[in-house]
């Protein structure tokens, strides 16, 4: 999913970074119960998020990370849920609606030169990129934004799958994020353990 901005546009990728956009039927299977076995989002939810809360999340998919979010930031809380994919966001609608949980989230589609959240700078608590900025054409414009859209004392939190993020693109990643203006903390827990991972402040 990722985004050019201004001279970052035309970063220098690593070998190993191929962005793509995943395909909208395979929403389903990774919002399926089954995933449940090998990463637990209710677990991720309560480790990271409180009542009130103001959540981005980059990359939602059909919302097998958003459904606790939502549930968690409470009926004064908001998730925004930044993503390319039309069908995606409509699959994630119909199982926020199911569930009561609609008007806690604002859903966007986003193009692939913006995240299109320029409105949320300096209002978010905890921003969520999972699985999703190897994906990405211009990952250091997307770190911008995001950092942008943190509070002072906000959080970013990174995950990518090993077997999909080459531990150099990974690296990559934590150079874009510094270079936004966020800090490396800590490696989370509550997380598969051989994903890659890392927490963000932004200062």
């Amino acid at each position: 999913m990722n985004h050019a901005h201004g001279q970052l546009a035309n970063e220098a990728l690593p070998d190993g970074h191929r962005p793509h956009v995943m395909p909208w039927w395979l929403g389903p299977l990774l919002a399926s119960p089954i995933r449940r076995l090998r990463e637990n989002p209710e677990r991720l939810a309560a480790a990271f998020v409180r009542p009130g809360d103001k959540v981005l999340e980059v990359g939602p998919g059909m919302g097998f990370f958003t459904l606790p979010l939502a549930r968690g930031v409470g009926e004064q809380g908001r998730v925004v849920c930044v993503d390319v994919q039309p069908r995606m966001l409509r699959g994630l609608s119909r199982r926020l609606e199911k569930r009561g949980l609609a008007r806690r989230a604002d859903i966007r589609q986003c193009g692939t030169d913006s995240l299109g959240i320029a409105d949320l700078d300096g209002s978010m608590d905890l921003v969520l990129a999972i699985h999703v900025v190897h994906e990405m054409p211009a990952p250091g414009a997307a770190f911008q934004e995001m950092a942008r859209a943190l509070r002072s004392g906000g959080r970013l939190l990174l995950l990518e799958p090993a077997g999909h993020c080459p531990e150099r693109v990974f690296q990559a990643e934590l150079h874009w994020a510094a270079r936004a203006g966020l800090a490396r903390i800590g490696d989370p827990e509550h997380v598969r353990a051989r994903d890659h991972k890392a927490l963000f402040e932004k200062r």
